[in-house]
Order: C-alpha cells, then structure tokens, then sequence
C-alpha cells in the first residue's frame, strides 16, 4: 500500500478553545515530522454560516481589512507556536471549499487539521464531521471536549500511524468507538 509523505500540515484558524486545541496538536504534528505548518485564515469565517465576506467595502477598505486580519492571525499564533518557526500564514479571500481545495493541488499541506467545536458545528456550510469525511485527504478534527479527542476521516484513518495521536483517543467522524 502507498502510504502519504506528508511535507506539510494545513490548519483553518478558529478563535476558540478547540481551534487553540488543533492549533496545538497541528503544531506538535509538524515538529513530529519536521514540516512547514501553513495556517488559513479566511475573510468569512467557514465555522458562521450567516457570516459573508465583505462587498461593501471600496478598494481601500478591503486592503485596511486584510492588512487588519492578517497582523490578529500572525500575532495570535505566532504566539500560540513558541519557538516553532516552520510555521507559514495565508489569508484566503477566496470561499474555504475552493481555497482548501486549490491549496491541496498546490501541495501546501496533505493533512487538513481542523478544531472541532461539537455535533452541530458547521464548516464550509455543511456540518463539520460531513465536510471532513467528504474532503479529498486526511482531516483531524480536534476536540470537542478535551484536547486529546480526535476525530479522523477515512483518509485519516489510513495513516493514523503518522498521526502521534495518543492511545485511546481515536474516534471515527460519526460513530463514537470505545
């Protein structure tokens, strides 16, 4: 069987306890390996249904508004990152689907790691667990309840030797194992 290199982790930044917890767990993935961590960050937040990437704005305003969210996403995890410095960030403009998808090709990551708020979040405008099985490689997602519970996709599932993932918490994205 092939097995996937990995020479790159994608993470989807999300302001919150589980997205800090992926944020963590993404890291320690590519120190684990010694690959790039690449962070995406996209003007409407693919977790909030309801909210839509600014057309209002004049030329001017987009720019300040860019400028403005990628100095928040650098800083807050620069922070997050310590001392690891392999560490990449992106400010999509584009919608997540295609973006993801486009950065996949580009080989900016071969594992997408997502935090995971709970049964009802959404990503991408479906519900996070069928955007993560329905993605074309493998997906972490992190959380909901502690940091050590991960959810993997069926990509995921195939390397979970790659994964460092501690025993025990595995869980497959819809069916709770025990």
């Amino acid at each position: 069987m092939t097995m996937l290199r990995l020479n790159a982790v994608g993470f989807c930044a999300h302001y919150s306890e589980q997205g800090d917890w992926a944020f963590d767990y993404a890291v320690r993935l590519s120190k684990m390996h010694g690959i790039q961590l690449n962070v995406f960050h996209f003007l409407a937040d693919p977790y909030d249904p309801d909210d839509l990437p600014p057309t209002h704005l004049s030329e001017a305003e987009m720019t300040r508004l860019i400028i403005d969210r990628e100095r928040e996403l650098r800083m807050y995890y620069d922070e997050l990152a310590g001392d690891y410095l392999e560490v990449g960030f992106r400010l999509c403009e584009d919608r997540e689907w295609r973006e993801l998808h486009r950065c996949l090709a580009d080989q900016e990551f071969q594992i997408l790691v997502l935090g995971y708020p709970g049964p009802e979040a959404r990503f991408a405008g479906k519900p996070v667990e069928e955007f993560a099985d329905s993605f074309v490689c493998p997906v972490v997602l992190v959380g909901p309840d502690n940091p050590d519970e991960f959810h993997l996709n069926a990509g995921a599932r195939l390397i979970h030797e790659k994964l460092g993932l501690p025993a025990g918490s595995l869980e497959k994205i819809g069916l709770v194992t025990t």
